[in-house]
């Protein structure tokens, strides 16, 4: 299993575009709006997410292979196993640099956790079904980028949840 093989070009301007066009949303929602937000959550799209996620994508496609004739509980796995990498922590972690591109890094703390984890739980039931869908319905190729979209409306979620909650 190779999981730290050469991303694709394409894969890292999905995630630089996908990612800020979710955050953009959620900070012009907020009144939230700024150019060093917009650039920063770009970059962790593009640079970070799109190649973390495809490499945690691999790992499961490795532990727990694609079967259209599998189990229910083989693909209700699968997406279990997705909902727990994106879990509390890497919530808090995107709420770090919401903070840190936001102009608003004097503000975090580890009271983020209890946020990001109320979030988490309040999310988990549409996180898990769509998840769901992309481990399971959606081709191989296609998965980070369906899996960016889904996370570019959970970003206008989690920021709505940090402000409310």
């Amino acid at each position: 299993m190779q999981l730290t093989r050469s991303i694709p070009l394409g894969t890292h301007v999905q995630g630089f575009l996908i990612y800020a066009a979710g955050d953009t949303a959620a900070a012009l929602l907020l009144h939230q709006f700024s150019w060093l937000r917009l650039l920063g959550m770009a970059l962790v799209g593009g640079l970070l997410y799109s190649t973390e996620v495809p490499a945690y994508f691999r790992w499961l496609d490795a532990r727990v292979p694609v079967r259209p004739e599998g189990s229910q509980l083989r693909k209700t796995s699968r997406a279990a196993l997705t909902l727990l990498y994106f879990n509390p922590l890497w919530i808090a972690r995107h709420y770090v640099f919401l903070g840190v591109f936001g102009g608003a890094a004097e503000t975090l703390s580890l009271a983020l956790l209890p946020v990001a984890g109320r979030s988490f739980l309040l999310n988990a039931p549409v996180s898990l079904a769509a998840n769901y869908y992309i481990q399971n319905r959606v081709a191989t190729g296609r998965r980070f980028m369906a899996s960016a979209v889904f996370s570019g409306v959970m970003a206008v979620s989690y920021a709505l949840s940090a402000a409310w909650l």
